[in-house]
């Protein structure tokens, strides 16, 4: 049997446990926080992400280990990648981690971004403000995500008290952006270059969190999946990336603008299990041990949607035809992501506002059938 480690013990490693254990995986998960969501399908080394005695155990309990989240340390990962394979590589870890970095490397590659200024000291305060004029957003360089690490400028003082707010850590200016919608595309390559893309998926956000996902997204030309495939195969490319990464990206009037990288599994991508051949989870996996990488087509239209704060009764979730309920074993508490539901293939649009009068679930105003 094959070992998997993996750093981080959330949904994300739960699902890659879920995908994995019937193709004779084990898996070993290094998480600070007891009774995890993955670990109550696997085994739980608890402990700091950066722990050596953690990390010698974990590589030791280990042929191979990976990462469910971006926020682990960089450190860690590198560490273990000197005793056992990592994937994806640390450096890519290093790159998501850090915007500067991420917006480098799009450049790089000639791949368009928001405009943006770093700001790395209150001196570079003005001549960010006349590079990137407002409005825009100062947001930080590492521990940004779900909103967080950001703060909306319409000028110097509120630039200033921004930076403030945000412990005057290293930052950039980005313009904000104007879009018709918010897309991301998933990718997985393996170690021997071999690429596969899923379909582009349309995500809805509320207060910076994502609700609901379509896939494929409505209204999808094949210029845009290609120019999108384009994209992640450029990075994935730069990066030597081994396993699945999500791309984030606006659609501004039919032309595409990154916004971030995501070296992991992504909740956009939860579709798969039921909505795809072959879910993220799997060819995630099937990357990391040079295995065959899976087909990605789509199985029809999928519409995915968050569960936050509060459980929804299973019999209403499971009323609605062709839904799927996904629990994460976690205890209710505001704003918690407790589950998923994937309605695949997606009947029309009234089963899907039906699931969103559920606790925990909700429908975003904008966001439509297509």
């Amino acid at each position: 049997m094959v070992r998997v480690g993996c750093l981080g013990g959330g949904q994300l490693g739960r699902m890659l446990a879920l995908a994995g254990r019937p193709l004779g995986l084990s898996f070993t998960f290094l998480e600070p926080q007891p009774d995890s969501s993955a670990g109550q399908v696997g085994s739980q080394l608890q402990g700091a992400y950066d722990d050596p005695g953690r990390l010698r155990e974990l590589a030791e309990s280990s042929d191979l280990v990976t990462f469910e989240f971006e926020s682990v340390p960089e450190r860690a990962a590198t560490e273990l990648a000197g005793r056992c394979p990592v994937f994806p590589p640390p450096r890519a870890l290093a790159v998501a981690q850090d915007r500067l970095r991420e917006k480098e490397i799009f450049a790089r590659l000639g791949i368009p971004s928001a405009p943006y200024h770093p700001v790395a000291g209150p001196a570079d305060l003005p001549p960010a403000l006349e590079a990137v004029p407002p409005p825009a957003r100062l947001k930080t360089r590492t521990l940004g995500y779900d909103g967080h690490g950001q703060v909306r400028v319409d000028g110097l003082e509120s630039l200033r008290r921004a930076f403030e707010a945000v412990q005057a850590v290293p930052s950039i200016l980005e313009r904000e952006q104007h879009f018709s919608r918010e897309l991301s595309v998933l990718g997985v390559r393996s170690g021997r270059g071999e690429l596969a893309f899923y379909p582009l998926t349309e995500n809805h956000h509320e207060g910076s969190v994502l609700r609901l996902s379509v896939a494929p997204a409505p209204r999808l030309e094949a210029t845009l999946q290609r120019r999108a495939e384009e994209i992640c195969a450029a990075v994935m490319e730069e990066l030597e990336y081994v396993g699945v990464m999500a791309i984030e990206l606006f659609d501004q009037e039919g032309e595409l603008v990154a916004n971030e990288i995501a070296p992991r599994v992504h909740n956009s991508g939860h579709w798969t299990i039921e909505g795809a051949v072959t879910s993220q989870f799997e060819n995630h996996l099937r990357a990391g041990l040079g295995w065959p990488l899976g087909e990605t087509s789509a199985r029809g239209r999928s519409v995915m949607l968050n569960i936050l704060g509060e459980l929804p009764p299973a019999p209403g979730v499971l009323a609605v035809p062709g839904s799927h309920l996904h629990l994460y074993g976690k205890e209710p508490r505001a704003g918690r992501k407790l589950g998923h539901v994937t309605v695949s293939p997606a009947p029309d649009w009234g089963g899907v506002m039906a699931l969103g009068r559920l606790p925990g679930i909700r429908v975003p105003p904008a966001a439509t059938a297509g």
